[in-house]
C-alpha cells in the first residue's frame, strides 16, 4: 500500500512492509518502487522493507530539483520521521550510486550497504564534464520527443540486451514501469543526479566501515571490473557474482538476488 512523507519541498511516495531490521531499497534510473515487488514477496517475511521512489520517478512529488547530496539529507530525515535509527540500504544502479553517498555522509545511519550493480562514479574531471554534456543532450531529447521515443531508445542500449531473453510478461512489465514515468521527471533526474554530476567516490571507500556487499551479474563485464576494482577499496566487502544474470541482478535472476542478500544480512546479524 502507498504512503507518502514530506522532506522540505519533496512529497516522498513509499511502502512499507514486514516486521524486523529495516531494509531501505533505492531503485535505479526510469525505475520505481515497483521493481522490487518480487523480491519484497520474500524480504517482506523477515524485515521492514522500505522502498522508496526517488526524485523525478514514480510517484514521487518534487517542487524543485534534487542533487544526490540533497536526496541523501532528505532520506536521513525521512528515516528519522519512521523513527529508524540504522538500516540495511540497498541500491541498485543510480540507487547505488546514492546509496554509496549516503553511507558515506551519514555512516551511523548505515548497518549495512548492499550495491547491486553500482559505481562509485567516475574518476576525472574530464569524464565527468564529458557525461554532463552527453546527459544534458538525452535530457533534451526526451523532453523534446517524448517518453515512448525514450523508451525505445532506453530499452535497446547495451547495458540492457541481457534482458532481451526475459519473458515477454518480466519485459512488458520493465516497459511499462519506463513509460509511466514523466519526461519533466526523468530530465530533471539525468540534469541532477546523473553519473556525471555525482562527485568521485573512488578516494574515499576506505572510509566505509560498515559492512559492504558488491554484486553484479555475471554477463555485465563493465560493472564486474568496476567492482573489482572498487572491493581492493573497502575494508569490509563481499563481492558475488550472480549467473546469467547482466545489469538487472533483482529482476534477471530475483531468487537468486535475494538469496544473496539474505545470506549476507543474516551473516552480519548473527
Amino acid at each position: 500500500m502507498n504512503k507518502f512523507i514530506v522532506s522540505k519541498d519533496v512529497k516522498y511516495a513509499f511502502t512499507i512492509q514486514g516486521e524486523g531490521e529495516p531494509l531501505v531499497l533505492l531503485h535505479g534510473f526510469t525505475g520505481s518502487k515497483k521493481t522490487w515487488e518480487e523480491c519484497i514477496k520474500t524480504w517482506e517475511k523477515y524485515f521492514k522493507v522500505i522502498a522508496l521512489d526517488l526524485p523525478g520517478h514514480g510517484e514521487t512529488d518534487t517542487e524543485s530539483a534534487r542533487t544526490i547530496s540533497e536526496f541523501c539529507s532528505d532520506l536521513q530525515d525521512i528515516l528519522k520521521m519512521l523513527k529508524i535509527d540504522k538500516a540495511h540500504l540497498l541500491g541498485y544502479s543510480m540507487g547505488g550510486r546514492i546509496a554509496l553517498s549516503f553511507a558515506i555522509h551519514y555512516p551511523e545511519s548505515v548497518h549495512t550497504l548492499i550495491l547491486e550493480s553500482a559505481s562509485p562514479g567516475l574518476k576525472t574531471n574530464a569524464e565527468r564534464l564529458k557525461r554532463v554534456e552527453n546527459d544534458t543532450n538525452l535530457a533534451e531529447q526526451i523532453m523534446e520527443k517524448g517518453i515512448i521515443h525514450f523508451t525505445d531508445y532506453w530499452e535497446n542500449i547495451p547495458l540492457f540486451e541481457t534482458q532481451k531473453q526475459l519473458t515477454a510478461s518480466v519485459r512488458d512489465k520493465i516497459r511499462q514501469e519506463r513509460l509511466s514515468q514523466s519526461p519533466e521527471g526523468l530530465a530533471g533526474s539525468l540534469v541532477n543526479m546523473g553519473t556525471g554530476k555525482q562527485p568521485s567516490f573512488w578516494k574515499r571507500l576506505h572510509e566505509l566501515e560498515m559492512p559492504v556487499l558488491l554484486v553484479v551479474g555475471e554477463l555485465d563485464r563493465k560493472f564486474i571490473d568496476i567492482n573489482q576494482e572498487m572491493q581492493q577499496e573497502i575494508e569490509e566487502v563481499q563481492l558475488k557474482t550472480c549467473e546469467e544474470a547482466g545489469h538487472c541482478i533483482h529482476v534477471e535472476q530475483p531468487e537468486k538476488f535475494v538469496k544473496i542478500v539474505m545470506e549476507f544480512i543474516e551473516k552480519k546479524l548473527t
